[in-house]
């Protein structure tokens, strides 16, 4: 079925039909436009937001890169940005080849569907003034007849009329005659022209306007083919995108899947680890020793000789880690013999009774001081630290990775030159060989400055190996420092408890000096303890409560066993020797370690 044949007489329909055909093209090739507009914009903004969350800093100065949730992040932002790429990609297609090619198509249709249209026009026309021309002859045909009909009437009357004259009769006739005649012609002539339009007629209605139609008709077939192929071209160009699309989404949930939070922490461990040792144990200041305890009634804060004891006033401040208070340096806590320091003065001079040699007792408090402990910063290193060649101003650790890290750019850069040395011989024997080539004496400045350079990269090998090795040999002693320090709990005092210290015949010199004071001038050997508690009444009533921060056993005579935690009554503080005295809550009364508990007086 064609227009031609069925739509012979729809002439105006097909007009409105084709130009609504054309409409919808044009239509169409609007909103694809509009559309690639949004994708460009979508794309751009997908752009500007991946820049403005990428990371400023280049990968190689940026330490937070080494984080997997970091790295995890960026190929998700460069995911975005392949996505971001496909966007732009879909609206060139539909730019190129939907807007720009079905714009030019629909011009082409326009000036197709005008010179159609003309030409049925014309045909048209042709056909009306066929039938214009139809309808002049049929009415000079008409007029002639209704002429020669009353010509013909006036004749015969004037023949009948015998008034009339023969020349009159004979005018008439001749005038009938003519009228008939050309009656005769105008109908001949109608004949003609009715025989022509109708021959023009029918080619008009089955030949030529049915051409014109079926041209119209293959036309607009053309155009709702090209439509449809343009539809096709919008998913067309999304389906062409989907494979790396479909990429780019596989590339984010593989980066999602590569966050490794153990990972993260050993990197922050490598970044940040200093190498320094922990700090010490603090040491225990014993503020009650300066008391010389005299057989006599003397003051407990004034020596024998009358002079009040004065502390030393030039003392070395030490820092204690950062979260603590500043504390003063102090002497040991025992005697070089193991003895309790109750004959030692801190920092100051010797007491009478102590039989040890003053120089010795200065060696033994300048041994036990401890050296200034660095704060975080200091351990960091300050911002204004001074850079240097072998990175002494980064922690140990730090140092470490940083020479590791110069070592192997030297040797690759030593490699690297040992091969242009060896790729430069090469040349200078083939240039020796064949002369035509080049001159072997143009590649000796070449072979000399990388003889120069593999030695001076030599050089700075060796040198960065020495310091590497004294990098490590540090961090391997700190480590070591530290794990001895703190893989159990500090040692009891090396002297005996009081009470067994008193009692006890048998045992070491060191827990007999530590526990007994020098003899008397009546040459008596009196305990400390037994002096002191002469003096002052022993507390029946707990002092303060205390815990157990360690286990210990009291296997010792006067000892007292406690399990770590243990909520334990003090009933007598620390006199200066490391003890304290406790009362457990099931029964029993005993010392313990005092770097053992954590006290709480009343």
């Amino acid at each position: 079925m064609d227009w031609g044949t069925e739509l012979w007489d729809q002439f105006e329909v097909l007009e409105r039909h084709t130009q609504w055909g054309l409409d919808l093209l044009d239509r169409y090739v609007k909103f694809v436009k509009e559309r690639t507009e949004v994708e460009q914009a979508y794309a751009k903004q997908l752009r500007s937001l991946v820049k403005k969350y990428l990371p400023k800093r280049p990968t190689k100065d940026d330490p937070e890169s080494k984080f997997s949730q970091q790295q995890s992040f960026v190929q998700l932002l460069q995911e975005v940005n392949d996505f971001a790429g496909q966007r732009e990609l879909v609206a060139e297609n539909l730019s190129v080849r939907v807007c720009l090619e079905l714009a030019k198509y629909s011009q082409e249709m326009k000036q197709e569907r005008k010179m159609h249209f003309q030409e049925g026009r014309r045909a048209q026309q042709q056909l009306e003034n066929g039938f214009k021309q139809l309808e002049s002859s049929k009415r000079k045909f008409e007029r002639d007849c209704r002429e020669a009909e009353k010509a013909t009437q006036t004749a015969e009357r004037l023949d009948q009329d015998i008034n009339a004259t023969k020349a009159d009769v004979e005018k008439a006739k001749q005038q009938a005659h003519l009228r008939s005649h050309m009656a005769e012609e105008s109908k001949n002539e109608y004949a003609a022209q009715l025989q022509r339009f109708n021959r023009d007629q029918a080619h008009f209605y089955f030949s030529q306007m049915p051409q014109i139609f079926d041209k119209l008709q293959d036309m607009d077939e053309r155009r709702t083919t090209r439509l449809g192929t343009g539809y096709g071209l919008l998913s067309g160009a999304e389906l062409q995108v989907v494979p790396i699309i479909a990429k780019c989404l596989e590339g984010m949930k593989v980066a999602a899947d590569a966050v490794d939070a153990k990972n993260d922490s050993q990197v922050l461990i490598e970044l940040h680890k200093s190498g320094f040792a922990r700090p010490s144990d603090v040491e225990f200041e014993d503020f009650s020793q300066p008391m010389n305890r005299a057989p006599s009634d003397s003051s407990l804060g004034t020596p024998s000789d009358g002079r009040p004891e004065v502390r030393g006033t030039g003392r070395s401040r030490a820092k204690r880690w950062p979260f603590s208070k500043k504390n003063k340096p102090r002497p040991p806590s025992l005697s070089p013999l193991g003895g309790p320091p109750s004959s030692v003065l801190p920092n100051g001079p010797p007491s009478p009774r102590s039989g040890l040699d003053p120089l010795a007792i200065l060696s033994e408090i300048s041994k036990s001081v401890k050296p200034r402990l660095a704060s975080f910063r200091s351990l960091r290193g300050g911002r204004g630290a001074v850079v240097t060649e072998d990175f002494s101003h980064l922690p140990p650790e730090q140092q470490r990775k940083r020479l590791q890290q110069q070592l192997e750019e030297r040797n690759r850069e030593l490699q690297k030159e040992v091969d242009q040395r060896e790729a430069l011989k090469k040349m200078k024997d083939v240039y020796e060989k064949t002369p035509q080539m080049g001159d072997p004496a143009s590649l000796e400045p070449q072979i000399t400055e990388t003889l120069r350079n593999i030695e001076r990269l030599k050089l700075e090998v060796q040198k960065y190996e020495a310091w590497l090795a004294e990098a490590e040999s540090r961090v391997l002693s700190n480590r070591g420092d530290s794990l001895n320090r703190h893989t159990r709990p500090p040692d009891p005092p090396a002297s005996a408890p009081p009470d067994s210290s008193s009692n006890s015949n048998s045992g070491s010199q060191e827990n007999k000096e530590s526990s007994e004071e020098p003899p008397s001038e009546d040459g008596q050997d009196t305990p400390i303890y037994t002096e002191f508690d002469e003096d002052f009444e022993e507390p029946t009533s707990p002092i303060g409560q205390c815990v157990a921060i360690y286990h210990f056993e009291g296997s010792s005579e006067g000892t007292i066993s406690m399990a770590e935690g243990e909520d334990l009554s003090l009933m007598e503080e620390d006199k200066g020797d490391g003890w304290t005295r406790v009362r457990r809550k099931q029964g029993g009364e005993g010392y313990v370690p005092t770097s053992y508990l954590r006290v709480m007086l009343n």
